[in-house]
């Protein structure tokens, strides 16, 4: 039971502009929080895609020159962070918009937390009170414009980057790593294929799901992630399916945003599974979680089987139970592509090895509703390389 009379503290987004066309707002938002001279961070990928250069033209035309740093990799470094800060200190540069998927979001908020700072990167890692080390006016601002349906960064707090050291996944946090303004534009998500859209789309999903089942007192966390799934079971197949779909496109925009929104409450071990694999062997972050999601379900079932039966009433399932609601998680991971096991994306069971420390190591794996201790760590990797879900 969670106790209702405990002391929480509650942080919910940031001002949100929602709509098709809104990113011809970006000028006035720069502008809004103080701008002149904006750095661009996107990734590779965007980096050439028209959108990018109408952007930065709109920004010109406002009398906003605008720097672009495209130098982000889709399981970002700390390289790609210190590389940023220097374009960011070189360009004589005033704000940040991050423009892009997850990774470039997050790359681009740590290069506005890290414009500022004398201390390293990571002696602001999301343990204990690190964060009180920033120096919060050292901040630039950020304008985030998401151009993909998953990790809901553009609302998020924090940072995920690979540490060369250890080769494991790190997050930094500061609560003025929030954007000031956020462009949630879906027309830019228009033409993200069909395959991405199923990963990223699965990725808000376990940021929801694995919100709802920690035991943590946190109404309003749980009715956002409850909305988020729904807006997904409805919304995610028919993006997929139909890329220019621009309603399926919007809903599941506002419903990554969502998901982030509710894991402030907390993750678990999906996510502390699937880290290792996409640090060490670069698998997809969305896909990953996506696959390690019914087995990590079927071993918490002691601790959510009533969260569960109040999802599956939500979702108008035919069976109000647990065994109800995983099965839907598996029949829309059918549907939309998801494979069944770790195996079928290229993780081996001699892997196993190097990803159970790590994933032992993550601090989500204190979060989640049961312990998972060495063996079960191991256990939970070798059911999902080789697809044998318990029953």
């Amino acid at each position: 039971m969670v106790d209702a009379l405990s002391w929480q503290t509650w942080n919910y987004p940031t001002n949100l502009r929602y709509g098709p066309g809104r990113v011809s707002e970006l000028p006035a938002a720069c502008l809004a929080l103080g701008m002149s001279r904006p750095l661009l961070v996107t990734d590779r990928g965007l980096s050439s895609m028209p959108f990018i250069k109408v952007a930065v033209e709109r920004n010109e035309t406002a009398g906003l020159p605008t720097g672009l740093f495209a130098e982000v990799q889709g399981n970002p470094l700390k390289q790609n962070v210190d590389d940023g800060v220097l374009a960011y200190k070189d360009g004589h540069h005033d704000g940040v918009i991050a423009f892009g998927g997850g990774s470039a979001l997050d790359v681009a908020k740590l290069i506005a937390l890290m414009s500022g700072q004398t201390r390293p990167l990571f002696d602001f890692v999301d343990e204990g009170d690190n964060w009180t080390r920033v120096k919060a006016d050292g901040i630039a601002p950020v304008v985030a414009v998401p151009t993909t349906a998953g990790t809901g960064s553009e609302v998020g707090r924090a940072g995920v980057v690979t540490d060369p050291e250890t080769d494991r996944k790190r997050v930094v946090f500061h609560p003025m790593m929030l954007p000031r303004i956020v462009i949630s534009d879906p027309e830019l998500t228009i033409g993200l294929p069909g395959n991405i859209t199923a990963w990223v789309g699965m990725d808000a999903l376990s940021h929801c799901l694995e919100a709802y089942c920690r035991p943590v007192f946190h109404p309003m966390a749980d009715g956002i992630a409850l909305e988020g799934m729904r807006t997904i079971a409805q919304w995610l197949p028919a993006a997929v399916s139909n890329g220019s779909d621009i309603a399926a496109r919007g809903h599941m925009l506002v419903a990554a945003s969502m998901g982030a929104t509710a894991f402030q409450k907390g993750l678990g071990a999906m996510h502390a599974m699937s880290h290792p694999c996409s640090a060490r062997r670069n698998s997809h972050h969305g896909l990953t979680n996506a696959v390690v999601m019914p087995y990590v379900l079927a071993h918490n079932r002691d601790a959510v089987g009533d969260k569960m039966t109040v999802l599956a009433q939500l979702l108008g399932l035919e069976e109000a139970s647990f065994d109800a609601t995983l099965d839907w998680v598996l029949g829309l991971r059918e549907e939309i592509g998801i494979p069944h096991s770790l195996g079928e994306i290229g993780i081996q069971e001699s892997d196993i090895d190097i990803f159970v420390p790590d994933a032992l190591a993550d601090p989500l794996t204190q979060e989640n509703p049961i312990t998972v201790d060495e063996d079960g760590y191991r256990e939970l990797y070798r059911q999902a390389i080789n697809g044998e879900l318990p029953t």
